[in-house]
């Protein structure tokens, strides 16, 4: 079964991600990791994505589309698709290049988390530069300070985590991507699960509709 993850930025949809592709043998397609591989390249493609990204702003349809279509074309596994649709205007072109591909999307779960426990999880986390390992200040702080405990490489704040950006984010989020609950609930697709506990519990909860 393919699945759409979706949430609120800090929801826990990475962490999610990558304990499915663990223990299911799942691929997960994140647009942020798309979108940060464009932009490490230097191409056309990642300059225009850097603009929009380093001021939290949404990245034009068309660009995350090309670079999801990409990921798909020729994958044989499950995937997750994670942080992508973000509009529903991405949704129905997802729709449309599924069905070019004859393919479909089993369940799209959503991660309902408070704002004030967003906020928080956002502004603790830190990540790797060398190897892209998330740690948080007090929910999962590296063993020394500072230092990824995976690489020894440096921790840093992203850009989009910082309080301003944030803030961008949360409303970009309420605006464009909350509409999403209504279009998968209209397909029967749509599973609210309570983001606000502790991941294991919350992805037992998943697996339950893999069964």
């Amino acid at each position: 079964m393919n699945i759409v993850l979706f949430g609120a930025p800090g929801a826990g949809k990475g962490t999610q991600s990558s304990k499915l592709v663990n223990m299911l043998n799942m691929v997960q397609i994140s647009t942020g990791d798309l979108l940060r591989v464009a932009i490490k390249s230097g191409d056309k493609i990642g300059l225009e994505a850097k603009a929009y990204i380093d001021n939290g702003r949404l990245v034009p349809d068309e660009v995350v589309i090309a670079l999801v279509e990409k990921a798909i074309v020729g994958e044989t596994r499950n995937f997750i698709l994670d942080g992508f649709p973000r509009t529903v205007g991405q949704a129905l072109a997802l729709n449309q290049m599924l069905r070019k591909l004859d393919l479909t999307i089993g369940k799209a779960f959503f991660l309902e988390v408070p704002v004030d426990i967003l906020l928080g999880r956002l502004t603790g986390r830190r990540v790797c530069k060398i190897c892209g390992a998330v740690y948080h200040l007090t929910g999962k702080p590296s063993k020394e300070v500072g230092i990824c405990d995976r690489c020894g490489g440096s921790l840093e704040q992203r850009r989009d985590d910082g309080p301003e950006v944030i803030s961008t984010r949360l409303n970009n989020y309420k605006e464009f991507t909350e509409p999403l609950k209504e279009f998968y609930r209209e397909e029967g697709k749509f599973v609210e699960i309570d983001g606000n506990r502790d991941s294991e519990v919350v992805y037992h909860e998943i697996c339950e509709f893999f069964k």
